[in-house]
């Protein structure tokens, strides 16, 4: 999509960034589909604030720009030919326009040395689901929940059975070499 990119996130955005990606993430879990999850990590967000700031700290933050314009963000960890998506949202408001897929183009081509990506979500995310899917290329290879959960993550077991009883997803994206 013409007009996108990603711009690294300024300390002056952070907050801005926070409050946008917990309302995205609350309207996907809330509104959009009608009440589907009411496990929060704090009262009144999905994702907790806490959450966010330790994602941006530990890795690559950046907003998705259109014409100019804050539209979403993208967190991300890449280390050698491995990538992790921690963190992908686009603003409710330009929802279905093409925007995340761009965006997530444009991780690729930020990143062309990670050969594989990952990155998980609850199994009730339908739009999400299809989005890594059908949209980029992921597949699901791994289901975690309470009597599986993600061996190299042990807070995630705890997690699962508290704001996600009924598990999370994690899906791959094997990048193909060009010959």
């Amino acid at each position: 999509m013409a007009g996108i990119e990603l711009l690294p996130l300024e300390a002056s955005d952070r907050n801005q960034f926070i409050l946008d990606n917990q309302e995205a993430f609350n309207y996907g879990a809330m509104t959009e589909f009608g009440l589907r999850d009411d496990h929060f990590e704090e009262p009144g967000e999905i994702i907790s604030r806490e959450t966010i700031e330790k994602s941006i700290d530990g890795g690559e933050a950046y907003r998705i720009m259109l014409n100019s314009k804050p539209v979403g963000g993208v967190i991300i960890k890449a280390e050698g030919s491995h990538g992790e998506l921690d963190i992908l949202f686009v603003s409710p408001k330009v929802h279905s326009k093409g925007i995340g897929y761009a965006a997530w183009c444009a991780v690729e081509k930020l990143h062309p040395e990670v050969k594989v990506w990952e990155t998980v979500t609850p199994y009730f995310e339908k739009r999400n689901i299809h989005f890594y899917v059908n949209r980029c290329g992921f597949h699901i290879v791994e289901f975690f929940n309470s009597h599986h959960p993600d061996p190299n993550d042990p807070d995630m077991a705890e997690q699962t059975d508290e704001q996600f009883p009924e598990g999370m997803f994690r899906f791959e994206k094997v990048i193909q070499q060009d010959y």
